[in-house]
């Protein structure tokens, strides 16, 4: 029922073939929401991701393929701030850039070494997801805000449809998977024929056993 609500996911490609989700965040209003799908299932959330509401999101792309996966739908209106601050002049700042330009607001900082599937979470792991999404909707509000005053607000959310128009599955036709192979170019027609098949095994492979194609 809310107008909008703010999102957020934590996950790991590191270890397996397809995103390994570890924690959605939500926020609505001024609630926040961590929901564990190591302990319930997140398909239910489909009625929400699916749902009227603008989903609010910083550098959206890779938490879309997540949510996609995990509960099998993407938000039909997706507000990105980082997309919009660009056209205030912002060239993709981080979350904490952003909310400190926009709200004076310090973020906690990011461990990037933290593991988001390990359980019980740190109260510093808490902390941290809960702030990457419980100011989203406040920096909506000033980002529409300026961005309505320089007449700019309809080319932001154009390109933030855009987003969600480009959106395509990753490539999963093994045959197809030399294309991604950086010297193709420089080798020969045996050799190009020998890496199609390669890859192709690797591909299947890693898909079969969800490990990283490496």
């Amino acid at each position: 029922r809310e107008e909008a609500y703010a999102f957020d996911t934590e996950f790991h490609t590191e270890r397996t073939y397809v995103p390994e989700l570890a924690l959605i965040q939500i926020a609505w209003a001024d609630k926040v929401a961590l929901v564990d799908p190591l302990a319930v299932d997140p398909a239910p959330l489909a009625e929400v991701f699916g749902g009227p509401g603008i989903a609010v999101a910083h550098a959206s792309t890779q938490d879309l393929d997540v949510l996609m996966a995990a509960c099998g739908v993407i938000p039909a209106t997706v507000f990105d701030t980082q997309i919009v601050a660009g056209f205030l002049g912002m060239s993709t700042p981080s979350l904490s850039r952003l909310v400190d330009v926009m709200l004076s607001v310090s973020l906690p900082k990011a461990d990037r070494l933290s593991d988001w599937l390990e359980r019980p979470m740190s109260e510093r792991q808490i902390t941290y997801a809960i702030s990457d999404v419980a100011h989203l909707l406040a920096v909506r509000d000033v980002l529409t805000e300026r961005l309505r005053a320089l007449g700019r607000l309809e080319w932001a959310l154009d390109e933030c449809d855009q987003v969600l128009t480009d959106r395509t599955p990753p490539a999963r036709v093994p045959e197809e998977a030399w294309w991604r192979l950086g010297d193709i170019r420089s080798m020969s027609r045996q050799s190009r024929a020998v890496a199609q098949e390669v890859a192709a095994w690797r591909e299947r492979t890693a898909a079969e056993s969800n490990r990283p194609r490496r």
